[in-house]
């Protein structure tokens, strides 16, 4: 598995993020991170990020319950947005409901749909199939 430059973390949560970035470090998938608290926020940086031709991240792990705006609307103004590198997303939430999970599927930037609380192993397995 090759090592992911830049995650994004999209989530309201500070604990879960304080957590994620700590099991990203320990299993050695990544070490620079961009945090945002809520979509629009989120949305804001990366199109200027996207505008002012910098950087992007290799993946974003999103939060489907969001003030602001949620994961859903993130997802659906981003999709819009011209990007020039394949960016994987994740849809990571507290939601078992089986209709939330049809649902991320049918965005296809979406990669994969895990679970909170997220583990060193779901992790791994989900970056494996990054290609960066």
């Amino acid at each position: 598995m090759k090592k992911i430059d830049i995650a994004c973390i999209i989530d309201d949560d500070p604990i879960f993020v304080f957590g994620v970035k700590k099991v990203m470090q320990l299993a050695d998938v990544c070490t620079n991170f961009l945090i945002y608290r809520n979509g629009k926020e989120a949305l804001d940086a990366l199109t200027k990020l996207i505008s002012d031709e910098e950087k992007l991240p290799d993946v974003i792990l999103l939060d489907l319950n969001m003030p602001i705006l949620d994961g859903w609307q993130f997802l659906d103004e981003f999709i819009k947005v011209p990007v020039s590198k394949k960016i994987t997303v994740y849809i990571v939430s507290s939601s078992v409901d089986p209709k939330d999970v049809l649902r991320a599927k049918s965005y296809s930037i979406v990669n994969n749909y895990i679970v909170k609380p997220i583990t060193m192993k779901k992790l791994v397995e989900a970056f494996s199939k990054v290609h960066t």
